[in-house]
């Protein structure tokens, strides 16, 4: 005959072996369910916060919300709208996204949107409000000097800041100090006589 202490010792095996197989049923959902928190908790702690940035454009005042390791570049092409501006290489090899910051040219792959605090001028802000080409922009119209085009603005900002610079005294001074900007139609020799056209009207000897 079963006493009540067996019968009690029985149901608290039947208990236990109940917990265990429904403790090896649901654990490792549960430790699955952890590890994607654990997951997405490390993964938030390494994004970058939102940074709110201030920007001069072409004249104009910009503001726009971009994580903190955003390119000037890509911070004029996909916040502003400011597409003129080419990614070519994306390491600072190929000029074809040169800007000008505070009138000195600088590679817009490699600068980093928060750190600018200075005037930023792009290829839109050359042409004056009615429409009319700076002597630059009308040149490489002019001696033909591009073919694709794809890395025609980075050409042109990196000619003004050479004629500026005052490294536009003569052909090779111009290769020289145009030779960080590719072109891969080997459009060169008009480029160079583009920078000589302009360069007069610009009031560079």
């Amino acid at each position: 005959m079963t006493t009540e202490n067996e019968k009690l010792t029985a149901e608290g095996r039947r208990s236990l072996l109940r917990g265990v197989a429904i403790g090896a049923a649901v654990a490792p959902a549960m430790l699955a369910g952890a590890t994607a928190e654990a997951q997405t908790l490390a993964s938030a702690a390494d994004d970058p916060l939102l940074v709110t940035v201030e920007l001069t454009v072409n004249g104009r005042r910009e503001r726009a919300t971009l994580d903190g390791r955003t390119t000037l570049l890509d911070a004029l092409r996909h916040h502003i709208g400011l597409t003129g501006s080419k990614k070519g290489c994306d390491h600072g090899q190929c000029g074809a996204c040169t800007v000008l910051v505070g009138g000195r040219r600088v590679l817009a792959c490699l600068t980093l949107a928060t750190m600018v605090r200075e005037p930023v001028t792009t290829i839109e802000g050359l042409a004056k409000p009615d429409g009319t080409l700076h002597p630059m922009q009308q040149a490489f119209i002019d001696q033909d000097a591009f073919q694709c085009g794809y890395c025609t603005p980075g050409q042109i900002v990196s000619a003004i800041a050479c004629v500026r610079e005052g490294r536009a005294r003569n052909d090779d001074e111009i290769r020289e100090y145009m030779s960080g900007n590719l072109c891969r139609c080997a459009a060169y020799p008009h480029i160079v006589a583009a920078i000589n056209q302009a360069k007069t009207k610009m009031g560079a000897a």
